[in-house]
């Protein structure tokens, strides 16, 4: 079964940006929510690592998490 996660931005600006693995690690994809957009990403052979950037509501099979930008 796939890996999904959820990202509900709380603030302007949140971004997404999706990250391979291997040899190099390499950005592939971004993405740029405003307040209350809600991503939904899955973890697939290309995308191997998400970083969120910004204030907002994560969702994953393991529970919320809560990133905070200060």
């Amino acid at each position: 079964m796939e890996e999904y996660i959820v990202v509900k931005a709380l603030e302007d600006g949140v971004n997404i940006i999706g990250l391979t693995s291997g040899k190099d690690t390499k950005f592939h994809h971004t993405e740029k929510l405003d307040k209350g957009e809600v991503f939904l990403a899955q973890f697939t052979e290309m995308t191997t690592a998400i970083k969120v950037n910004g204030s907002a509501e994560i969702y994953t099979k393991h529970g919320k998490l809560t990133s905070d930008k200060r």
